[in-house]
């Protein structure tokens, strides 16, 4: 995984977790479930890039 593709999940993930509490201060349930969302998608994200970073791992030793 690149830096780069670090440091965009990580700012998605934060900017959902801004969401996610501005929704839930101000009672705006879209703007939480908005948040709640950029989190997922964030994780997803990260999730498939350390996948196809193992795989290329594992095709790099053989």
């Amino acid at each position: 995984m690149s830096f780069i593709d670090k440091a965009k999940n990580a700012a998605e993930d934060a900017i959902g977790k801004v969401k996610e509490a501005v929704g839930d201060v101000t009672g705006n349930d879209s703007l939480e479930a908005d948040g709640k969302s950029d989190q997922a998608e964030a994780s997803v994200k990260d999730a498939g890039e350390k996948a196809k970073d193992l795989g290329n791992d594992l095709k790099d030793k053989f």
